[in-house]
């Protein structure tokens, strides 16, 4: 069974989360979201996923457990009206996942409400087994009969790897990230309209904070 805990936050602490962000879409190279351009294809099927190293929401420990957006932007990001499926960590407890999705939905404010004004439209909440992992930039995540994601970061002739600091939007706002380019993006949510399979496409790696104080 899994036990939660209360953690101890910042006094007025809403949320303060902490962890890595894997993200894939049907663009090419660079995200064109986060310079504010329009989807390579006019419109864009994407994911976007978190896992909690450490944080706490209202005061209830969700530290380990994941979320992931399965999203289709009909056009540019900043005009809004996106369709979403949020999956969460089949892990979580109850009060966990109620605490998650009120985060994530953009019910308890903050930066997490900013990016969730732009979703016009929840298609629908699952609780699912969720594999998510990022080291040294590259990254998966796997979500059996679900998603299956594969992404590798750009290198310098050094080796080291290429990032991206500053963006009209960003998922990640103050971190640098990881830009990136997945092997494989699978995503099969037919229930909800949402399945594709790309190649060779975009994808973007990155730690990431978010605290609401309130």
């Amino acid at each position: 069974m899994v036990q939660t805990k209360e953690a101890r936050p910042q006094a007025g602490a809403v949320y303060a989360l902490q962890g890595t962000l894997i993200e894939a879409c049907s663009c090419n190279v660079l995200c064109p979201c986060w310079i504010g351009e329009d989807p390579d294809l006019g419109e864009c099927y994407a994911i976007a996923a978190w896992h909690i190293d450490t944080g706490q929401v209202t005061g209830l420990d969700v530290s380990g457990r994941s979320v992931v957006g399965i999203v289709h932007i009909p056009g540019n990001v900043l005009a809004g009206s996106w369709e979403m499926v949020l999956l969460v960590d089949d892990h979580t407890t109850p009060e966990q996942r109620d605490a998650l999705v009120k985060v994530f939905s953009g019910q308890l404010g903050g930066p997490l409400a900013d990016f969730a004004q732009l979703i016009g439209t929840v298609k629908g909440v699952e609780s699912v087994p969720i594999t998510h992992q990022v080291r040294g930039g590259a990254g998966t995540l796997n979500i059996p009969g679900i998603i299956d994601a594969e992404m590798e970061p750009y290198r310098g002739p050094d080796g080291s790897v290429t990032t991206l600091r500053n963006s009209i939007f960003s998922t990640v706002p103050g971190s640098p990230a990881w830009v990136s380019k997945a092997s494989r993006n699978r995503v099969h949510l037919p229930q909800y309209g949402m399945s594709w399979e790309y190649e060779g496409r975009n994808a973007i790696q990155a730690e990431w904070r978010m605290e609401h104080i309130a």
